[in-house]
């Protein structure tokens, strides 16, 4: 069996057990923080705890739905450029799947391509002490909130929200999976300027994504030729992503692949509920090294 059709029956296992569980008891709690039961469970954060991490490793960090399908496939496709390295054969995301995953990654050659969700605070030791660099992907607070609504609505191993406006309180609340976006923010905010940290925007990206290849690949130290790098940008656009998913499945890329677009947000926020946010924002980020980054007063006035 391919390495894509190992991830494919992964993928369609779980949609399967989705199906058969009641809404109700699609989300778990961890440690005071909601996360989707059929990915994320006790024992594995408990196994995840002792993952040993590589210094070679390439690892994502980013809030749900920050551009976490995209970085991860720029990744890949890095990889398989330069090491020649067949795609994965299992889901990145560090906290989903049985414990024995961990095993099986074990096993897996180098470099592995990683991916988590988790705050800061909640990611295994071994990856500070391995020093391992840290991609970090933000995108600005009203479009992520939107495209997680969407996310929740679409995707199946998630509940359904009866409006957008359920959704909001609860987003802004921090009572959405992974916890507060902006508590995740600022626990990056304080990392910013370490030097195995990388931080990017997913509006930088959607500006200039050769520029974006460029720098991250710079940033782990890969040597990649201008054509490498107009390849890589060039199978890592959204239209491209998203007929690569629809070969593997199409379901896939209706549940990870919305619009891509930023701005979005126009269409759904009331002027109370944008009002709302800009105060959260001004509160939690505003003057912040990070909180400029967001170019708030570009994308989300």
């Amino acid at each position: 069996m391919s390495a894509k059709e190992q991830l494919t029956e992964e993928v369609e296992k779980l949609l399967d057990e989705s199906d058969k569980t009641p809404q109700d008891k699609k989300l778990t709690q961890i440690n005071g923080v909601l996360y989707p039961g059929i990915l994320c469970t006790e024992e594995t954060f408990k196994a995840l705890e002792s993952f040993e991490a590589r210094e070679d490793d390439l690892m994502l960090v980013s809030y749900p739905k920050c551009g976490t399908t995209w970085s991860l496939n720029l990744l890949n496709d890095m990889v398989q450029t330069i090491y020649n390295k067949d795609p994965p054969n299992m889901i990145q995301i560090l906290e989903f799947g049985a414990p024995d995953k961990y095993e099986k990654l074990n096993e897996e050659p180098a470099p592995r391509v990683l991916g988590t969700h988790l705050h800061y605070d909640n990611i295994p030791q071994s990856f500070f002490n391995k020093k391992v660099k840290l991609l970090v992907v933000f995108r600005n607070p009203k479009d992520t909130a939107v495209s997680f609504f969407h996310f929740y609505n679409k995707n199946p191993m998630l509940p359904n929200y009866s409006s957008w406006d359920t959704f909001f309180e609860d987003f802004i609340g921090g009572k959405v999976c992974w916890g507060s976006y902006f508590d995740h923010a600022l626990a990056w905010n304080q990392h910013i300027d370490d030097d195995d940290v990388l931080i990017m925007t997913f509006e930088e990206m959607k500006e200039d994504l050769e520029a974006a290849v460029k720098k991250i690949s710079e940033f782990y130290g890969f040597s990649m030729s201008d054509e490498q790098v107009h390849n890589v940008a060039e199978k890592g656009t959204f239209t491209a992503m998203k007929e690569k998913l629809n070969n593997i499945k199409n379901e896939f890329a209706q549940i990870f692949l919305r619009k891509g677009e930023v701005g979005d947000w126009k269409n759904h926020f009331s002027e109370a509920q944008s009002q709302e946010i800009d105060a959260k924002f001004e509160a939690c980020l505003a003057g912040t090294k990070l909180g400029d980054m967001l170019k708030y007063n570009v994308y989300c006035k």
